[in-house]
């Protein structure tokens, strides 16, 4: 597939990126606000055959090119990382041939299996290249990464301290157009009556927290009706189970369940409090649209970094943060209720968490990279 303006002669940027949205949809908000300040810029993107970049990134327009290519990291099997191993030369080779065909001014990792041995390939070719960090705590290939390529641009200051760059850079984390637009109005000075709670776990959704909201929500909804409304994305995998769960009482509880919620914006604009992961594309958005939280983070995440992530936001007063092994019908029982008692603690999450948002994100890391480079 030909890449947007593929037509008109222009320098190469090669983009590797892949895995999850976290990833995908900041690298595209980057490549998009380098188009807007050179429209002849080919960018091009490096994936894997499976990841979700294969949906999002050709319906963009970008040109997308693969790397066959696994994990390593230590809550994997030894056998995809024994697999991972045995393909790594042959992803070297062909990260050389990609990188030696397109000569691209530089190589930016935004995260993704691929990125490790085409950012390594670029750094031995000795092109320009950089990695983006959205994590508090580096992941494995970053951290390895950060010794060989020539910028770090990062997120969380925590994350400096894990990195060996020559240059590190604190840069933002780019937003959904929606979002940003969301970002624009000034944070909410009042808590709602009833409490709204938006709940959940990313687009497959989260069964720890599934589990836990439900019970929870049944055996308070006599209590909570009138004083609480929550707003449910379950996922697909759990959406039949739970609606069922809900509809089986005789007294149904103040929940609205939903499988996927297409409009975000909205139900961000909607809320008081957020109850969800601590990935870095979700604590973004509730970075720009001012939202309190409790984040539940993903323990299976690698090298934990939902925690670390999650911390990073606690220690700032923007979030609470509760382990899932201790987030159980007690637990959110309790938050809820102290939230509901003292809603002026939900203004200062909501303010604190303001703190991380950078406006403009995408453009300005479109301008560390162009910076030193003669692409205009």
């Amino acid at each position: 597939m030909k890449s947007r303006g593929e037509s008109l002669k222009g320098p190469y940027i090669l983009f590797a990126a892949g895995g999850t949205g976290g990833h995908i949809y900041p690298a595209l908000s980057v490549a998009d606000a380098l188009r807007s300040k050179i429209p002849n810029l080919q960018i091009h993107f490096v994936g894997t055959p499976t990841g979700l970049e294969n949906k999002l990134i050709p319906r963009e327009g970008y040109c997308l090119h693969h790397i066959p290519i696994g994990r390593l990291n230590r809550n994997v099997s030894i056998q995809e990382r024994l697999l991972t191993l045995l393909r790594l030369p042959w992803a070297l080779i062909q990260s050389w041939r990609l990188i030696r065909r397109l000569k691209p001014e530089i190589v930016v990792g935004f995260g993704g299996h691929a990125s490790g041995p085409v950012l390594l390939m670029a750094a031995l070719t000795r092109r320009p290249s950089a990695i983006w960090e959205p994590n508090a705590h580096p992941g494995l290939a970053n951290r390895i990464l950060s010794r060989f390529v020539d910028r770090c641009l990062v997120v969380f200051e925590q994350s400096t301290t894990a990195l060996r760059g020559k240059s590190i850079e604190k840069v933002g984390i780019p937003v959904r157009q929606k979002i940003a637009a969301l970002a624009e109005k000034s944070p909410p000075h009042q808590v709602h009556q009833p409490l709204r709670v938006l709940v959940f776990g990313g687009s497959q959704g989260a069964r720890g927290i599934n589990q836990v909201v439900v019970e929870t929500a049944l055996q308070q909804a006599k209590a909570w009706t009138g004083r609480v409304e929550i707003v449910h994305q379950v996922g697909p995998t759990d959406f039949s189970t739970v609606q069922s769960r809900y509809q089986s009482t005789s007294y149904p509880p103040p929940v609205q369940a939903f499988e996927y919620l297409h409009d975000m914006e909205e139900r961000y604009r909607w809320a008081d409090l957020v109850v969800c992961r601590a990935g870095t594309g979700t604590l973004s958005e509730l970075a720009a649209t001012a939202r309190a939280s409790l984040l539940i983070p993903l323990p299976s995440a690698a090298d934990n970094h939902q925690q670390k992530n999650a911390e990073a936001f606690a220690d700032q007063g923007a979030s609470l943060m509760i382990l899932q092994k201790d987030f159980n019908c007690q637990s959110f029982s309790h938050f809820v209720e102290d939230f509901i008692a003292h809603p002026e603690k939900l203004i200062l999450m909501s303010q604190a968490a303001r703190s991380f948002y950078q406006a403009q994100a995408a453009e300005h890391i479109a301008e560390a990279l162009i910076g030193g480079l003669r692409l205009n």
